[in-house]
């Protein structure tokens, strides 16, 4: 189950395959990622240990399982490679709950031996808990660029007949949302925007599914001209249903530490309008490929939408740029930027 989209989710694309895996037991009352307790894994230290692994890579800290292990393995004397995407764009710095949390991370974040940075607010993120820049690598967050830009003449074919039997003529300049429908994301502040929006040219088209499901669709049902609703699409539909729209919008206030669906927007060729709170927003989007408004101001969106989509010329040259810029965010870049910390990490422990 999905907490988020609030259905159940089995993936259509393969996560296992061509690489030795072990699953570990998670015991917990109410499994899963949404909260701390959601993994407890007794087994976990124990069952990674008996790989004799030279360095334990962890992705988050915000889980029971994997504080334990960071610091199982700590104690050890095992080396972490310690990856997240936290920022402090919607955090306060100040009060008793800043200096708690600052106290406390200052004592998970000794247990690591380097971080991995995905983009310049993580990098603020793990400056401000006091951790050194000769511990934190860069590596930035990805995708498998291929997997959505291409074949783009197959996919862009698809996609112009969906919008053709979702009633959305050739002239019409199309908006897509595709997340959660969830109060952090704004996809309700997002639909008033176009509603009030002078344009008339306009289509905004929801994709997806959550609490906030029933308020989204009594408002596209009330101007069935300006608004499609679509139900949650699986992985292997997401390169068409990006190309649905001229223009993706992720309007986030809080809580989105990266945004993945930006970059698989721009692998398809669509340009990006996101808040200013979206954690890839300085790393990814720039004038060339999209826009970034700021989230505390309600006008900005609309304002924004009023701009980029004034000029639909624009609008596809700034989709040729995004294009061009995925390479900056494939996976392979990853991996090259993973390695050189791996082997900086084994270097020195060799050494």
């Amino acid at each position: 189950m999905d907490h988020g989209f609030k259905v159940p989710v089995a993936w259509d694309i393969p996560l296992t395959e061509d690489y030795d895996f072990e699953l570990v037991s998670n015991v917990a009352k109410d499994p899963g990622t949404h909260h701390f307790f959601g993994l407890q894994n007794p087994c976990l230290v124990e069952q990674v240990a008996a790989w004799k692994p030279d360095v334990v890579h962890i992705t988050g800290w915000a889980w029971l399982s994997h504080l334990r292990a960071m610091r199982a393995f700590y104690r050890r004397g095992t080396p972490i490679v310690f990856r997240g995407d936290s920022h402090l764009l919607n955090q306060i710095q100040s009060g008793p709950s800043w200096w708690l949390k600052r106290l406390v991370l200052r004592q998970v974040f000794s247990w690591p031996t380097v971080f991995l940075a995905v983009g310049e607010a993580n990098c603020a993120y793990y400056e401000a808990f006091g951790i050194g820049s000769d511990r934190v690598y860069r590596c930035p967050h990805s995708i498998d660029v291929a997997r959505f830009a291409e074949p783009a003449v197959v996919l862009e074919r698809q996609a112009a007949q969906w919008r053709l039997k979702l009633g959305i003529a050739p002239d019409r300049c199309v908006l897509l949302y595709a997340g959660k429908f969830e109060p952090k994301k704004r996809p309700v502040e997002l639909m008033q925007a176009v509603r009030t929006s002078p344009n008339r040219h306009l289509v905004l088209v929801m994709v997806g599914g959550g609490e906030l499901g029933e308020e989204v669709k009594s408002i596209a049902n009330s101007d069935p001209d300006r608004f499609r609703l679509l139900p949650f699409q699986n992985q292997s539909r997401m390169p068409v249903v990006y190309r649905l729209g001229d223009l993706f919008v992720l309007p986030s206030a809080f809580g989105e530490t990266w945004g993945l669906a930006v970059n698989e927007a721009l692998a398809c060729g669509r340009p990006v309008l996101v808040s200013d709170r979206v954690g890839c927003a300085p790393d990814i989007v720039n004038d060339a490929v999209g826009k970034v408004f700021s989230w505390s101001d309600v006008s900005s969106l609309t304002r924004a939408i009023t701009t980029i989509t004034g000029d639909r010329y624009k609008l596809l040259q700034m989709g040729q740029a995004a294009a061009r810029s995925a390479s900056s965010f494939d996976v392979a870049r990853t991996e090259v930027c993973f390695m050189d910390a791996l082997n900086a990490v084994c270097g020195e422990r060799r050494a």
